[in-house]
């Protein structure tokens, strides 16, 4: 049966194959490397352009465009050097033993060094997320795979001429190119970046001595009495006045990132940098204190996601200034050699690889000069570097400086239809493309700034609470407002909190600004971090503590869908779709699934006039069904209720109350998870998180005090 079964499918194949005719798949075959070898070079063209878009844009189709490259860069290189090394051993075989190659077998053979130069890939991207720099090892044996098979190229097609001179200096860059991303990686490896960061060994004070010194005194006769010396630490934040010129900002930055990068692989920090940071900034203004962070986070992304901390050592430049010298020699050379028995085809990508080559490193060294390392390292040992601003890009922003926005009820009745909506759900289930599809992003204000820095300053005036401060979760602004009614709202589960003051906080803002939802500022605040939030739990849970937040909000959504079929009035398209006239059914199912002509004033309003205060909803629901709709109505009338006399102050708690989740939130992410997001445009709870840090408020400043400080007093 086995026989029967591989004859029936070798003859299927056969009949596949010959759908080609012969002449064609000749020509696809003596297509296929030139093909490979100009996808590869336009891979690594995507990829040093988009390389560095990501670190401070957003949007969804560069993370697609980067990441299909990211894949197929390396594969089609290595596929590349496996057709060269196959043609070439044919071209051997047919010549026997001995036998010369022709003279484009010969410059094909030349590629080989190039394609050895795209697996090192470019300066701006050498891992696409964290997960990849774990995989140095299996870059490391690629290394020596790769490079051994360009060898072996190399070997099979020397001779003595110019070329395969020029194939040894290719070879080098090749080399040192692959080298440099596979050491980069490894550098950036969660093992690796904390092995670096771990101080030596502190015995501490000589306690045997000390001990010894104290018995001798003893026994001879001497009155001994121990004193402990309180250590006196000052700190002036020199130069960190609202003054501090962005140079020596950097400068500052830096130096910060040198104890505060533990953080990302959560190692401990002391007294003393705590302190330190703590007095450089309550001497800044909110711009100066974020655009710190934002430099700090700038560094973090360059370390782990590109070559930024090799090329920018002493190393680093000695080895690009080889290879790009091999580039350029390589260029000059084999334009002023005599190629007038090659292809004109092979020539002319040959040329185009090697003056992509030449281009690709030119970019490579201007976006060096335009780095903030750059800058850092002139700030250090020459000054101002005002020379060669003639030589820089335009520097790209080191965030997005945005933050999503996703709002529940637009969600849940869909009134932002996507085109092929209903095809779309078939083929995502799970709702992640609606979900993009409802997410918008808007820029970070300076008033959404100020209201949090001048928050997390306040909360670190008593550093001596700072367990309450980063464990509280609103219930602190209620008691602040006097409002303790209001805290089971926020001492329930995080995930719970955020979904009901959502709701909530919705549902006061439409029904305080009706015509104008323009609102106050703090009311607007108070929105923009409400869809953050939610935002955060619908699309990155992760960096919320956990919980169950995907099954609240699919629940809620339910009960939602359910409230309107019962009692909102029945749409338009609904009716038509019901009705037998043929064209009306037509224009309901070309709808793209909008549920209903129910706009959010309308939901709001009949949510509003839901009684939810008299009997709290569990009592009549339940514990099954995690749906929070109607203990948001809640909520949103005890607020309307108690507060309805001064709106502005109503709108002023509701806002310091989502900074305080917004913190809690902060405080509990892991580090690793910010350091994820820098690939995705930054999020500004990573900026609240160092900003927090920095401000002493975090658990990871375990260590209290430092050395002890004693005298022994002898009588």
């Amino acid at each position: 049966m086995n026989t029967v079964a591989g004859s029936l499918i070798y003859v299927q194949v056969r009949r596949v194959t010959e759908l080609f005719p012969p002449s064609l798949r000749k020509q696809f075959k003596s297509w296929e490397l030139h093909a490979m070898v100009l996808l590869s070079l336009t891979l690594q063209i995507i990829l040093i352009f988009f390389g560095n878009y990501r670190k401070s844009k957003k949007k969804v189709w560069i993370r697609i465009v980067l990441w299909c490259a990211y894949l197929m860069a390396d594969w089609v290189a290595t596929v590349a050097l496996g057709v060269i090394m196959d043609n070439l051993g044919n071209v051997v075989d047919s010549n026997g033993q001995g036998g010369r190659l022709d003279a484009n077998a010969e410059l094909t053979a030349f590629w080989a060094p190039f394609l050895l130069l795209h697996l090192g890939g470019p300066d701006t991207i050498t891992a696409y997320s964290l997960e990849d720099n774990e995989l140095w090892l299996r870059h490391l044996l690629g290394l020596g795979v790769e490079t051994g098979v360009a060898l072996y190229i190399f070997i099979l097609a020397w001779r003595v001429s110019q070329l395969s001179i020029l194939s040894i200096l290719m070879f080098c860059a090749g080399t040192i190119k692959y080298a440099e991303r596979t050491w980069s990686l490894r550098s950036a490896s969660i093992e690796e970046f904390r092995n670096s960061m771990i101080t030596p060994a502190d015995p501490g004070p000589n306690y045997a001595t000390f001990m010894q010194e104290y018995s001798l005194k003893q026994y001879e006769g001497f009155v001994t009495t121990i004193e402990e010396i309180e250590e006196i630490r000052t700190f002036s934040a020199q130069n960190s006045s609202n003054q501090l010129p962005d140079a020596l900002q950097l400068h500052k930055a830096h130096d910060l990132l040198q104890n505060f990068k533990r953080l990302f692989v959560d190692l401990i920090l002391g007294v003393d940098e705590r302190e330190s940071s703590r007095s450089l900034f309550f001497e800044l203004d909110v711009n100066k204190a974020f655009k710190l962070v934002e430099m700090e986070l700038g560094f973090v992304y360059d370390m782990l996601y590109t070559k930024a901390a090799l090329i920018h050592s002493r190393i680093g430049l000695v080895l690009r200034f080889i290879s790009f010298s091999c580039t350029c020699t390589v260029l000059a050379l084999f334009s002023m050699a005599d190629h007038k028995h090659c292809s004109i085809v092979d020539l002319s990508i040959t040329y185009l690889l090697m003056c992509a080559a030449v281009v690709l490193e030119v970019c490579a060294v201007l976006l060096l000069l335009s780095s903030d390392w750059t800058d850092l390292w002139f700030t250090k040992h020459l000054g101002d570097p005002k020379f060669i601003s003639y030589l820089r890009l335009r520097k790209p922003r080191r965030w997005s400086n945005s933050i999503a926005q996703f709002d529940a009820l637009s969600f849940y009745l869909e009134d932002k239809p996507m085109i092929c909506g209903r095809i779309l759900k078939l083929i995502f289930p799970n709702e992640m493309i609606q979900q993009l599809h409802y997410t918008k992003y808007e820029q970070v204000q300076p008033d959404l700034k100020g209201l949090i820095f001048n928050h997390l300053k306040s909360e670190s005036e008593d550093i001596s609470n700072v367990a309450t401060a980063i464990s509280s979760r609103g219930s602190q602004v209620l008691m602040k407002y006097g409002h303790t009614e209001l805290k089971w709202s926020v001492e329930v589960d995080f995930d719970q909190s955020i979904l009901i003051w959502h709701i909530a906080t919705y549902l006061c803002y439409r029904a305080d600004y009706p015509k104008t939802p323009e609102g106050t500022n703090y009311g607007k605040l108070s929105i923009s971090l409400s869809q953050y939030m939610l935002h955060l739990l619908v699309m990155y849970p992760i960096m919320l503590p956990v919980g169950i937040g995907m099954i609240r909000f699919r629940d809620t959504q339910a009960e939602f869908n359910r409230f309107f079929e019962e009692y909102s009035s029945t749409s338009d398209s609904a009716k038509s779709a019901s009705s037998g006239n043929i064209f009306s059914r037509v224009k309901y199912y070309l709808n793209f699934g909008r549920k209903s002509k129910v706009d959010k004033t309308k939901a709001c309003e009949m949510l509003r006039k839901v009684n939810s205060t008299a009997v709290e909803p569990v009592k009549v629901k339940g514990d099954r069904s995690k749906s929070v709709l109607f203990e948001g109505c809640r909520l949103a009338s005890q607020l309307q209720q108690g507060l309805q006399d001064d709106k502005e102050k109503k709108w002023e708690m509701i806002s310091k109350v989502w900074v305080e989740m917004l913190a809690y939130a902060a405080s509990r992410c892991r580090g690793n998870q910010h350091a994820q997001q820098l690939r995705r445009g930054g999020e500004l709870l990573s900026h609240v998180w160092l900003l927090m840090a920095h401000f002493g408020l975090t658990e990871q400043f375990q260590i209290s005090q430092g050395h002890a400080r004693v005298k022994l007093y002898v009588k």
